[in-house]
């Protein structure tokens, strides 16, 4: 068995660019970069950074156009895809990475990256509960012969 898996996490580098198929089908076009930190042969800190292809189609690439911008972290899971055109006599190649599943980025909570327009728990407020109140629970008790399984 061969596999072909590619696990980004980065931020886009351009707006997601949406548009639609003859089929009548969607697809987004954007790129992401990813950084990677190392010490050289001299012990100093050094940060590289790639910059990638991704493209998405359908549902996903719908989601991904409407709630992402330029700036903003997202995780994609895709595969490796090689395409080939000719221009003016001359081949041209292009490696992108063909979204399979993703997910918003953490939206700046840590510092990186913009809002991800997803609420979080942290966003919403627990319902407050009264001093000297305490949570009450059933008086039965669970028959474990009322278990289903």
């Amino acid at each position: 068995m061969y596999i072909n898996k590619a696990f980004l996490y980065g931020n886009l580098t351009r707006d997601p660019e949406l548009r639609a198929l003859p089929s009548g089908n969607q697809v987004a076009t954007f790129g992401l970069a990813t950084n990677r930190v190392y010490k050289d042969k001299e012990g100093r800190k050094q940060e590289a950074t790639e910059f990638h292809n991704i493209v998405a189609f359908g549902r996903t690439a719908e989601l991904i156009g409407q709630y992402m911008k330029k700036g903003r972290p997202l995780f994609v899971e895709g595969r490796l895809q090689t395409r080939s055109w000719e221009s003016d006599g001359r081949k041209n190649y292009r490696t992108e990475i063909v979204v399979d599943n993703f997910q918003f980025g953490d939206g700046g909570r840590s510092g990186t990256g913009g809002e991800s327009g997803t609420p979080t728990a942290a966003a919403t407020p627990a319902p407050k509960q009264e001093q000297g109140e305490a949570i009450q629970y059933p008086d039965e008790d669970i028959n474990p012969e009322d278990i289903p399984f």
